[in-house]
This record gives C-alpha cells, sequence and structure tokens, in this order.
C-alpha cells in the first residue's frame, strides 16, 4: 500500500516535466509529509490535453453522502481495479498520475514498534503513481478525489511491504492516461528490482503532524 508520501519538486517543474497545463490553486511544496485526505498533485488528461490538478488524496464514489459515508479509500488493488463497483468505472476512463518524490512505508520490530522507511527512485527521478479520480458532490461542495493503484511488491521491496504503489515509468504515461489507446492494464505489475532504494528514516516521521526535509534523510539507531 502507500498510505504517506513526500512531494518536493516545484509546480512549474512538474508542469514541464508531465507536459501539462498547471492550475493556479496548487498545493504548496515542498511537503515532507502527504498524507491521506490533504489536496496532492495529479495529471490528468482533459479536452484540451493534459492538466496538472489539485484532488483529494481518498477517493470518494459518487453514492458517498459525505466523506465519511464509507471507508477512506486512498489505495485501489489492481488485481481488482476492474472489478470493484467503487473503481471500475474510473479503471476504464479516468485515470491519472499522482506525483511524489518518494513514499514511506513502515516495518516492526521484535516489540512491535513501527520502523519507517523512506523509498524513492533509484535514478533519482520524480515518480509517477498510477491513479483513478473520480469527482464528487455538486456545486460548491463539488471536488475531485484520487486514489493510488497498488500491486504486489517487488521482490527488493517485500523485504519492507507485501505491496507497493504502480509506479509508471514516462513512456508508459500516454497510456496510463489514454493517450496511446487502450491496454493500460498491463502496466499494472510490479516494478523492475533495480526500481526503487530505501532507508531507515527517523521516527518522528510515525506523527502525521511531522514535517520538514530531515523526515527523508536516513536514520541510524546506533547513533
Amino acid at each position: 500500500m502507500c498510505g504517506r508520501f513526500a512531494v518536493t519538486l516545484p509546480p512549474d517543474a512538474m508542469a514541464q516535466l508531465f507536459a501539462a497545463q498547471p492550475a493556479n490553486d496548487l498545493p504548496e511544496v515542498p511537503n515532507y509529509n502527504v498524507c491521506p485526505t490533504v489536496q496532492v498533485h495529479v495529471v490528468r488528461l482533459g479536452e484540451t490535453g493534459r492538466s496538472l490538478l489539485p484532488m483529494r488524496w481518498g477517493f470518494l464514489p459518487h453514492w458517498y453522502a459525505s466523506e465519511t459515508a464509507g471507508p477512506l479509500l486512498i489505495n485501489a488493488r489492481a488485481e481488482t481495479l476492474a472489478e470493484k463497483p467503487a473503481f471500475r468505472a474510473a479503471c476504464r476512463a479516468r485515470r491519472c498520475l499522482i506525483l511524489a518524490t518518494g513514499f514511506y512505508e513502515w516495518t516492526k520490530d521484535a516489540e512491535g514498534n513501527r520502523l519507517p522507511w523512506y523509498i524513492r527512485r533509484a535514478d533519482g527521478a520524480p515518480i509517477a503513481f498510477g491513479g483513478v479520480w473520480q469527482d464528487w458532490g455538486r456545486d460548491e461542495d463539488r471536488r475531485s478525489t484520487c486514489a493510488i493503484v497498488t500491486t504486489g511488491a517487488s521482490e527488493a521491496m517485500s523485504r519492507i511491504h507485501h505491496r507497493m504503489p504502480l509506479i509508471l515509468d514516462p513512456e508508459d504515461w500516454p497510456l496510463w492516461l489514454g493517450e496511446a489507446g487502450k491496454g493500460a492494464a498491463r502496466l499494472m505489475r510490479p516494478g523492475d528490482e533495480e526500481l526503487l532504494s530505501f532507508h531507515r528514516v527517523h521516527p518522528r516521521v510515525n506523527s502525521n503532524r511531522a514535517s520538514g526535509p530531515e523526515l527523508i534523510e536516513p536514520f541510524d539507531e546506533s547513533d
């Protein structure tokens, strides 16, 4: 799964990287502790091409009467994406890219303490998570919401967690967004073994109130 991430790339650099028209109300960056229900940076395909927009991280199916009317859907499993009522329409027609610099995952020690890890692309490039989106609400309450698609973990990632977010390379973006026709389902697989690097970070990131660049710095308990 993916329950927390970091984003540090400036919006103008995001727009250039994804060849997308940026909105004027994008979330502030850097943010080293992006948590569920906040606004995140999303690229989606519209009538005039790619747009870089803010969306609520937490997919809201159209039948939710309120934001808390059902489970918080921050992730969507690739294996059941086309079958689940919440996601199956979005899987076909509303796929997006969710931007990040890296993400967090946790293991546990013998005493059950949560040990956080920071995971990023080994080549240092920004991350594009495969996602799905849904507009929810009416009139002034209408908002766009999204979820990150997840797959089974690669062998390297499985040392930390049995799931991982779907990470798409630039050559796959057109197919995922729907610009290159059909067949996006074939992209829903774990990344290559060499795709990611990871290191332990300080337990302060266990708090969703923590902030600052030190959250992604390597941490050694023996220091």
